[in-house]
């Protein structure tokens, strides 16, 4: 059976939700939910769906199998616990809450409730990434000594993509898209040795609201022994390059191109070395390229699920969750990886208030 699906929200990152659920089989896209009742409505006409304008009412029909909360991140918790009280298990769009404490608080309530929550993390999934990951998980690395990630071109902060509701936090717009690198890199390194977190801010643009940061470095030193750093910026040229490197082997993994450049011989020997190196890392790149246009194009023609959720990122996660649910597994994205990001994202904004490194054992999560 489907799983009777509801969207609480109906801005602008809610369509991607909706638009996924309504095409996956697995779910079936019943009602959405906002405050806002003329964008309700116009949501719900536009994919056949009950409009309703309380979440609590939502949750009293006592129907719904699955919740997406797609709201401002300030209104994340109180949704989720409603959610949660009432048996629903719930997704919930990034950041998963505002601050680690009410991360911890969100915890609580899923294992007490017995209820599943995960959080979207969309670019975990995607192909490139998969493909890494893949890679990762099979060995062909060896122990993996550093993972980098350079995450450049993302909204500055007076930017309002997803509303004016971003301008409440210390860094804007930017900050709402902090996230993406954040949890790409834990997932990459895994969670950090408590203790070992360091973060640095930038702000580098001239804005008329009173912004903390608009560029950070980040970095820590993983449970595995892993060293995990991320620089990102906002408003410079798009670059999104997780370096992978391995005892072994390393990865290039570019999230513009969706590519996925092996790194497997030292190429400073001589200038043929050099040579044979351009020529290995131009035929990854041809290779991956090739494959995303037959993905894209095989998308097109067919138009099914399969081909949508390979491709889609978005699409590709609700699908994994939907499967998760109907066989009561775990989740693809856990609540601890989505507590780990606020930290991370809560050491940049103690850093952005000091002007300097942010003291490792001030926000650091208990160890699960």
């Amino acid at each position: 059976m489907p799983l009777r699906t509801a969207v609480v929200g109906a801005g602008v990152v809610s369509d991607i939700h909706m638009s996924a659920l309504d095409e996956c089989p697995r779910t079936e896209l019943v009602a959405v939910c906002d405050l806002d009742e003329t964008r309700a409505r116009t949501a719900a006409q536009r994919y056949g769906i009950r409009a309703v304008f309380d979440v609590e009412e939502l949750l009293a029909e006592g129907t719904l199998d699955w919740v997406h909360v797609c709201t401002p991140v300030q209104t994340h918790l109180d949704i989720a616990r409603l959610a949660i009280e009432a048996g629903v298990p719930v997704n919930i769009e990034k950041p998963v809450t505002e601050t680690v404490a009410e991360a911890e608080e969100l915890t609580r309530l899923s294992e007490n409730y017995g209820v599943p929550v995960s959080v979207t993390h969309q670019h975990r999934f995607d192909p490139a990434m998969r493909a890494a990951e893949a890679r990762l998980r099979a060995g062909e690395l060896g122990e993996l000594r550093a993972a980098n990630l350079l995450y450049t071109g993302e909204t500055p902060p007076d930017q309002a993509n997803r509303g004016e509701w971003a301008f409440d936090l210390v860094g804007g717009e930017f900050e709402e898209g902090l996230p993406h690198p954040l949890y790409i890199l834990l997932g990459a390194a895994g969670y950090p040795e408590e203790g070992t977190i360091r973060a640095l801010t930038q702000l580098h643009g001239e804005y008329e609201r009173p912004f903390g940061y608009d560029g950070t470095t980040v970095s820590y030193r993983s449970e595995s022994g892993t060293l995990a750093s991320v620089t990102c910026l906002g408003g410079a040229p798009p670059q999104k390059i997780l370096f992978l490197h391995g005892e072994d082997k390393s990865l290039n993994v570019d999230f513009v191109s969706q590519t996925v450049i092996e790194v497997d011989h030292d190429f400073n020997g001589s200038p043929q070395a050099k040579v044979r190196n351009n020529v290995s890392r131009a035929a990854d790149r041809l290779t991956g390229t090739a494959k995303n246009v037959y993905q894209v194009g095989r998308e097109r023609l067919s138009d099914d699920w399969d081909s949508t959720r390979r491709i889609d990122s978005h699409a590709y996660q609700i699908d994994a969750e939907a499967r998760a649910l109907q066989a009561g597994s775990e989740l693809p994205v856990p609540l601890a990886e989505g507590r780990w990001t606020i930290a991370l994202m809560e050491a940049v904004r103690e850093a952005s208030a000091e002007g300097q490194p942010t003291p490792p054992d001030e926000h650091e999560l208990a160890q699960d």
